[in-house]
């Protein structure tokens, strides 16, 4: 067989098989290779259509029910920007092509962007996800103090925050240091007095915290690692509650980053594409992963800083991602981005308000973008698995379970701003019913699900006992 590789007009190479003969491809499809050791079902091609059809068809998304997916925000995306990240424009380029004027300009001013909606100097595009932003920003903090000829070893981060924080700090060297939190679900400013000391480089805060709180005393918290000569980190993966209304950088942010494929516009699931740019301060700008984006004399270019933690990613990060939130950001402006995160919050609230005489609200104030419920309390030995199962049966895709772990039987809730009143009313009638089975007939929620297509899996044994290959019988 002969691949014969042609010049396309704009300068791509393709392939083209014109010289590639009926007899020998008949040969290849009979050959006892694939009949024989890839073992392939003779079927026709609308038995597989409508096989794979049919398998799509069980898949739950955004795109076809409630997903109220807590710290996730498993949120509908507005289909436009979809589009435009298919451009020809961007998607026939490629990273190595010298200085492609347009993609740039798209990052250069997306980086501006998000500088003016944080009250940040600076933005690096490059990290892949929130956590990977986590590790870069660490590395800056790092970079920062042994520029300074300072060692600091620790970093302190709440019970409250994401469970990705300590896995960072550890993975960049550092000793994680955790503080509890008070009766309200915040930080415990007593017990940040009393760990704060030399060794400490910073303070990892996620804001809003994961019981959907906001700290009300962030000021006061940012003063004392300040004074102290550490730096404040800030977790934004919930910014979709803060926008137009808070800057972490005018609250004493030194570092932070964003989940650009949670607020920004990127379905958000199925392992990526992400995004999780980082932020800093003017004095940690320099330590930015090289290269960094400038504008010389109406040219875009790129630009290595000798103090830079280096490169964190391949190329310059997930390009299609940038596109959806540039374009999200510039058809919204800075009122609809305020008018996202005021219908977030109050979406959550409405839920709170409405849930919390049928179910344990440990934490009962003002939270921001999501709420957590317990299972405490509850008759007839159902727990929180229980509950998100039987919510399957309803067609609703089941919160956050168990998840912060300072709440037991955690079962975290989050609507974010794209559902309607209607939604939300289901949602809470669900929930309402799912109450009165737990006291009147328990076991309708003891052995959910009982109409999908895969009744209750042994979880335990299934992570015990992995089994990833596949062996026909």
């Amino acid at each position: 067989m002969k691949l014969i590789f042609e010049k396309s007009r704009e300068g791509r190479c393709g392939v083209s098989l014109p010289e590639l003969d009926v007899p020998l491809r008949k040969g290849l499809l009979d050959s006892e290779l694939v009949r024989d050791e890839l073992d392939l079902p003779e079927v026709s091609e609308v038995d597989v259509i409508r096989h794979y059809t049919k398998l799509s068809c069980r898949n739950f998304g955004v795109d076809s029910g409630f997903y109220p997916l807590g710290s996730c925000t498993m949120k509908y995306n507005p289909k436009v920007n979809e589009d435009v990240s298919r451009y020809s424009g961007f998607i026939d380029c490629h990273p190595l092509q010298p200085y492609n004027q347009g993609c740039l300009k798209l990052m250069y001013h997306l980086e501006k962007m998000l500088c003016e909606i944080c009250g940040m100097d600076a933005f690096t595009l490059q990290p892949a996800a929130g956590a990977h932003g986590e590790l870069t920003g660490l590395m800056i903090i790092k970079a920062y103090f042994s520029d300074k000829g300072e060692i600091r070893s620790k970093i302190i981060t709440p019970d409250s925050s994401h469970g990705t924080n300590p896995a960072s700090i550890s993975m960049c060297g550092f000793e994680t240091v955790q503080i509890n939190s008070d009766d309200k679900g915040q930080v415990d400013i007593g017990e940040l007095k009393e760990v704060l000391d030399s060794n400490v480089a910073a303070v990892m805060l996620t804001i809003p915290n994961t019981l959907g709180i906001f700290e009300e005393d962030i000021l006061e918290i940012t003063r004392l690692v300040h004074d102290n000569g550490s730096l404040v980190y800030m977790d934004g993966a919930n910014m979709n509650a803060l926008l137009g209304y808070v800057k972490p950088g005018d609250m004493g942010v030194d570092v932070m980053h964003l989940n650009l494929h949670k607020t920004f516009s990127t379905p958000h699931g199925g392992g990526g594409p992400g995004a999780g740019p980082v932020g800093v301060k003017r004095d940690l700008s320099k330590f930015l992963p090289n290269p960094s984006i400038v504008l010389n004399d109406d040219i875009y270019e790129f630009s290595n800083s000798s103090k830079s933690i280096g490169k964190v990613r391949a190329f310059y990060g997930s390009f299609g991602v940038m596109v959806k939130a540039f374009s999200y950001i510039r058809a919204l402006g800075s009122e609809g981005l305020r008018k996202v995160s005021e219908n977030a919050v109050l979406n959550a609230n409405y839920l709170k308000e409405r849930l919390k005489g049928d179910y344990n609200l440990p934490y009962d104030s003002l939270c921001k973008h999501e709420f957590v419920l317990s299972d405490e309390g509850l008759p007839n030995g159902v727990a929180t698995l229980d509950i998100a199962k039987r919510l399957l049966d309803y067609g609703i895709h089941p919160m956050t379970v168990y998840f912060p772990l300072i709440v037991k039987g955690a079962m975290m809730i989050e609507p974010n701003e794209t559902e309607s009143k209607e939604t939300l009313d289901n949602f809470v009638d669900v929930m309402k019913k799912i109450r009165v089975e737990i006291d009147n007939n328990p076991s309708l929620v003891l052995e959910a699900p009982s109409n999908t297509v895969v009744k209750r899996l042994d979880a335990v044994k299934a992570a015990r006992e992995l089994n990833l290959t596949y062996k026909r019988e």
